[in-house]
């Protein structure tokens, strides 16, 4: 009888693993498809920038009438984990994806990792309504979901996994959960791979040896990227608080957003900072970017998502860990490559709390051969980025906040 039970259950969470990851990798296979289509479209056809007013209406509107229960995107799915209330709506997932091709076909500077963590998210949930599943069984549900999502979209199974757990338990994991988030992880990442939607590919061709003049160039650097993340988490908080504060109206929103947004990459006289920005990225691998990119893609890209268009922050957080860390070579003697490959992904560990899964991402996509710098840089990063993060509802778990806490105590006992 026993083994019935335990054979029943493994069956019953091979069938979940192996939909959700099939199903989700199929859909992030699409929105990869769709999302390069209308961003040549809009770089064939700059003037479309213009019509980013009315794409933000459209955004607006439809969740506004349609979408409220949705409307928190990631968020949502954080707080659902916390405090379950209901299943997430499976209408997440057009809607999501709608709005994010709509900001992406105007000129929005957003990302696709939110995109497809709701996607993800919301198409696993929908098991939960399938099965009879426990409150820790949602809990994995809603793992496996995100794991599925970012490992597809970004083509990294093992940070996608890491990500999922990392991001909701730092300091307390629930160890059935493991094997599922990974499991669903690579099959949703091999479902990309034989629908044989590609991937950007990145290069770190030179990587010194580790001396003690390197390792304090890491860490100057690792602090540089995590005042930084900091910095967009307070900028992309400010934005959302102001937008809400003084336009009552959601709709209305991302209309003002996007005429102002329009009128702005008018002024700057180009359209690298719309979008995802792949291309400055590759390009800040091997060229010097210009020492004010970072700058101008943080308040491009808070300001376009504390409007209310979709996608996500964290390709633009590539975009701005990968420009400065290429701008730092100008007087940093490491490697440009290897400067905005450490960027590229310490300013996401500082920005999500997540520097074992952005450690590991890092080795994904360059190579072991830096896995020490990506690490010691995502690692540093993460403690001087701030205990704020770029999702609200991330609850603060992990070493940083013990510190942070153990130091306002002494502080306190101080007085």
């Amino acid at each position: 009888m026993l083994n019935k039970f335990y054979i029943n259950y493994a069956i019953k969470w091979l069938i979940i693993c192996l939909s959700v990851g099939l199903i989700s990798g199929s859909f992030s296979a699409l929105f990869l498809v769709s999302l390069a289509c209308v961003s040549n479209y809009r770089d064939a056809h700059i003037w479309i920038i213009w019509l980013l007013p009315i794409g933000g209406l459209l955004i607006g509107f439809f969740y506004h009438y349609y979408g409220k229960e949705v409307v928190k995107g990631n968020n949502l799915i954080l707080e659902e984990y916390e405090n379950p209330k209901q299943t997430i709506p499976f209408k997440m997932v057009p809607l999501v994806l709608f709005g994010t091709l709509i900001t992406h076909l105007f000129g929005g500077s957003a990302g696709r990792e939110g995109t497809a963590v709701q996607m993800g998210s919301a198409i696993a949930d929908q098991f939960s309504k399938v099965f009879t599943i426990s409150k820790s069984e949602r809990k994995t549900i809603l793992i496996i979901g995100i794991s599925a999502g970012f490992a597809s979209v970004f083509g990294t199974p093992l940070a996608g996994a890491l990500f999922a757990l990392e991001i909701l338990f730092f300091s307390k994991i629930n160890f059935k959960s493991i094997f599922p988030s990974f499991f669903t992880a690579f099959v949703a990442f091999y479902t990309v791979e034989f629908l044989q939607v590609k991937h950007t590919h990145y290069t770190i061709p030179i990587v010194p040896e580790l001396t003690i003049s390197n390792l304090g160039w890491i860490l100057f650097v690792g602090v540089l990227f995590g005042l930084t993340a900091m910095l967009f988490s307070k900028t992309a908080h400010f934005f959302v608080k102001m937008f809400s504060l003084f336009i009552k109206f959601p709709p209305i929103r991302p209309l003002l957003g996007g005429l102002i947004l329009a009128i702005a990459f008018y002024f700057v006289g180009n359209t690298k900072y719309a979008g995802l920005g792949i291309p400055t990225i590759v390009d800040s691998f091997q060229n010097t970017s210009e020492n004010y990119d970072f700058l101008l893609k943080i308040l491009f890209t808070t300001f376009t998502l504390g409007a209310g268009f979709k996608g996500g922050e964290v390709t633009p957080i590539f975009f701005i860990g990968a420009t400065l860390g290429s701008a730092l070579s100008v007087f940093i003697p490491l490697p440009i490559a290897l400067l905005a490959g450490m960027g590229f992904v310490a300013v996401f560990s500082g920005a999500t709390h997540t520097p074992i899964a952005c450690t590991i991402m890092g080795i994904e996509l360059f190579g072991i051969d830096c896995g020490i710098y990506i690490g010691l840089a995502c690692i540093t990063a993460y403690f001087c980025s701030g205990s704020l993060g770029i999702y609200s509802s991330q609850i603060a778990k992990g070493p940083k906040y013990k510190l942070y806490n153990s130091l306002k105590k002494d502080q306190f006992e101080n007085i």
